[in-house]
């Protein structure tokens, strides 16, 4: 196994292994022991090299990830964007080899200034609190990319129940230190003292999930609420053609007139392929039918407002009409399909940088919730449910939670099913109930500990059924967010350095003399 420590391609290409396998222990294979394997030998990896050779071993690791597990971005670029397919698949190694910096970069500063190779214990600490840097860093650096974390992969595994505790953060955290450790056990057969340390250790959060059991953190508050969630199946050919604008304005109308009786009525992302001004008439029509059946009816609809400079801006967004009230407009785009970065530049070279509406500007921060049967909803559109802390902003606020999403760029690949278990994880952090209305999949119903009660398969056209509760009180990850964690791995990495620091001192000083 020494070759897997040391530098060199057998090692380079084990990271890459690696990386990829952490795409099954995602959804929808959910083998959750590959994410620790994966971790185990990224660590393992890294245990010897030197700063130069662990950026290309983290490179290695971080391409392989993102390869394996964003394989749709070649459905969106190719099948959606028009790309050939030689540019398709340059394009998105190009994007996998540019976010794989996210781990090049804190393996290179791990062996330049972390690594303790003489106490495990700590070296274990440490480079589990580096792992969870590397992933708040890559959610947050250039508006993020909130993709892929190990956390997610626990979403019916046994530390499950730490997300209401610390978030997908704490999860990812857990993993991290017991990959390490599991590594650095052998290292101590011979210090009792230190191997029992960190055998209670390893075993601690999986204890307290354990122990934590499906703990209810809130509460509930008044009665269910029947819902009815369209799901339209909407090509994506067919979604911004001017011929299908009534076609499809008919065919949410339609199935709203033909749904049971609800409380709330739920239209996905851009259910209405027109700006809302051009729109009024149709849904304040079809607020009458809402207002009539004693239901809130709640849509996704582009929308255009008017600055103070009087410059307009496009915005994705959410409308309220009938029993309720409200508008929201999206605050995390998505690059290349909301917004276009360095457009001056790219639009126009090929028809995936002119995407329909690609070029939608951020809503404001300080938005309110939706308004909808007297209850507070927080909305997330779209790619706004995969980002942890803003989401547990919004629903810390909220009674229920909403998400809306056209996931017809993903086509069939798994690309619905890692954003569905994304949402999942959210209402587990927030102990609440979620709607999920898409396009075409996957429409369900979440309840507070993170499981589907029904769902619609996707590629279908239908109405989804069922009951919300709406909740209230905060989890404490509700209530504290990440700044714990934040505070316990600065102070684990500043211990790392100081030690390493020392430690080298000590080493040139014995060289020297």
């Amino acid at each position: 196994m020494h070759w897997i420590t040391r530098s060199g391609w057998p090692g380079n290409l084990l990271a890459l292994a690696a990386g990829a396998s952490t795409t099954l222990a995602l959804a929808p294979f959910d083998i959750w022991p590959l994410a620790i394997l994966s971790i185990a030998l990224f660590y393992l990896g890294l245990r010897q090299v030197n700063p130069r050779q662990a950026l290309a071993r983290g490179w290695c690791y971080g391409f392989g990830l993102f390869l394996a597990g964003t394989s749709w971005i070649y459905v969106s670029i190719h099948d959606y964007g028009a790309a050939s397919m030689p540019l398709a698949a340059f394009l998105t190694a190009g994007f996998c080899a540019g976010i794989a910096l996210f781990f090049a970069l804190p393996a290179w500063i791990w062996a330049r200034w972390l690594r303790r190779g003489q106490a495990p214990v700590a070296d274990a600490l440490s480079f589990a609190a580096l792992w969870l840097a590397q992933e708040a860093f890559r959610g947050w650096f250039l508006t993020g990319f909130p993709w892929l974390y190990a956390g997610y992969s626990q979403l019916h595994g046994p530390l499950a129940h730490l997300a209401p505790l610390g978030g997908m953060w704490l999860i990812s955290l857990s993993l991290a230190l017991s990959a390490a450790l599991l590594v650095n056990l052998p290292r101590l057969r011979t210090h009792k003292p230190q191997l029992l340390g960190a055998i209670a250790l390893l075993l601690a959060p999986w204890l307290v999930s354990l122990a934590l059991g499906e703990h209810p953190w809130t509460q509930t508050k008044g009665a269910p609420l029947k819902v009815a969630v369209m799901q339209g199946n909407v090509e994506q050919n067919l979604k911004w053609d001017p011929a299908q604008l009534q076609a499809q304005l008919e065919l949410y109308r339609d199935m709203t007139l033909r749904s049971q009786p609800a409380d709330l009525i739920v239209w996905p992302e851009t259910a209405v392929p027109v700006l809302k001004e051009f729109a009024e008439g149709y849904l304040q029509f079809m607020g009458r039918i809402a207002q009539e059946r004693q239901a809130a009816l709640i849509s996704g609809v582009p929308i255009r407002q008017v600055n103070e400079q009087g410059e307009k801006r496009y915005y994705n967004g959410i409308t309220v009409v009938g029993d309720g009230s409200g508008i929201y407009l999206k605050q995390k785009l998505v690059p290349f399909g909301e917004y276009v970065p360095l457009q001056e530049v790219l639009r126009g070279l090929i028809a995936f940088f002119d995407l329909p509406m690609s070029d939608f500007a951020r809503g404001p921060a300080d938005q309110q919730l939706l308004q909808a049967k007297g209850l507070q909803i927080a909305p997330f559109i779209c790619y706004e449910v995969v980002y942890p802390e803003f989401a547990a902003g919004l629903a810390a606020r909220s009674d229920l939670l909403l998400t809306v999403s056209n996931d017809t760029w993903f086509g069939t690949s798994i690309g619905p099913l890692q954003h569905l278990q994304m949402a999942q994880m959210r209402a587990l952090e927030a102990g609440r109930w979620m709607i999920r209305a898409t396009n075409n999949g996957v429409t369900a119903l979440i309840d507070p500990q993170g499981r589907i009660t029904t769902q619609i398969p996707q590629f279908q056209q239908g109405t989804l059924y069922g009951e919300v509760q709406p909740m209230q009180g905060l989890t404490p990850y509700l209530q504290w967010r990440a700044w714990p964690l934040v505070v316990l791995c600065s102070l684990l990495l500043g211990w790392a350095f100081v030690a390493h620091r020392r430690a080298a001192r000590t080493t040139a000083n014995l060289q020297a003399a």
